[in-house]
């Protein structure tokens, strides 16, 4: 079960899963209905980090399409909307993570999912996050209330104490991209505080190298990153789950692959726009 839960938030920290927000779980009408418990708790004298972020600024959009084996699964879309909303006086960013299945695979198992997160502007941390999933009929709801200012989340009115500086699915994604590896060696080990299914998670992530890796969008010079998982009930070999970044300052995540027992599954990015960067393909 520890195995399979650092397998989800792994591939939610690099892509996304999937759906549909209906309008009574509309994220905008949740956010402003509690945002009365973070305002009554400001503290003027709470020191939050301030992260410097080279990587990513409103407007960006990445979209991945999604093989299980040789068939075609999905596409997924992960964005950071143009909105500037402030929560408990903190400026954020609004990102959106969608997608779907599509053809063969869409016939036999649906997947309509969807994830939001209002992430702190310089803190990197989330304030608000949602999570709408159908996966073949099965539905996951979920809203969570960030109170930075107490380290505390509303987990669907369940309150539960947070480490400082705690991550979502959604945070986790962005905050990685923020990570400095310009001095990292083979085999350096990095963590990263999740929370998710109303428990803290730590996801260890290894780095293995540098790697140039051929594309839709042509050659890209990349960061290679394996997790650190148990061999045996889902993987082989440790090294079945790998995923490449790009090596500039976006760190965009260019590729996923994952070698299960029962097949192989892989991400790869198909097309971008409003990076804070320039991506350059080799020649």
């Amino acid at each position: 079960m520890k195995n399979l839960k650092n397998i989800i938030i792994f591939f939610l920290l690099f892509f996304f899963e999937t759906s549909f927000v209906f309008q009574k779980n509309n994220p905008t009408f949740l956010l402003e209905k509690n945002e009365n418990k973070i305002d009554a708790t400001i503290d003027t004298g709470n020191n939050f980090r301030t992260i410097k972020n080279d990587a990513f600024v409103r407007g960006e959009r990445l979209k991945y399409h999604v093989h299980y084996g040789f068939i075609s699964a999905g596409e997924v879309i992960i964005q950071i909307t143009n909105e500037t909303k402030q929560i408990g006086e903190r400026n954020t960013f609004h990102a959106i993570g969608i997608g779907y299945s599509t053809g063969t695979f869409d016939w036999f198992f649906k997947v309509r999912d969807r994830f939001e997160s209002y992430i702190d502007e310089e803190a990197i941390i989330p304030w608000f996050f949602i999570r709408r999933c159908n996966e073949g009929g099965y539905l996951i709801n979920q809203n969570q209330i960030y109170n930075n200012y107490k380290n505390t989340v509303d987990s669907d009115g369940k309150k539960i104490d947070l480490p400082d500086n705690i991550q979502d699915m959604v945070s986790a994604f962005y905050y990685a991209r923020t990570i400095d590896f310009s001095d990292a060696e083979s085999g350096d080990i990095f963590e990263i505080q999740c929370f998710m299914d109303n428990e803290v998670w730590p996801l260890k992530i290894k780095y293995v190298g540098k790697e140039v890796i051929k594309t839709d969008i042509g050659k890209i010079r990349c960061l290679k990153f394996r997790p650190i998982v148990q061999k045996g009930r889902i993987f082989k070999r440790e090294e079945d789950l790998n995923a490449w970044i790009t090596d500039d300052k976006n760190k965009i995540p260019i590729r996923a692959e994952a070698k299960i027992l029962i097949g192989a599954i892989s991400m790869d990015l198909i097309e971008y726009s409003g990076l804070a960067n320039p991506l350059t393909p080799e020649k």
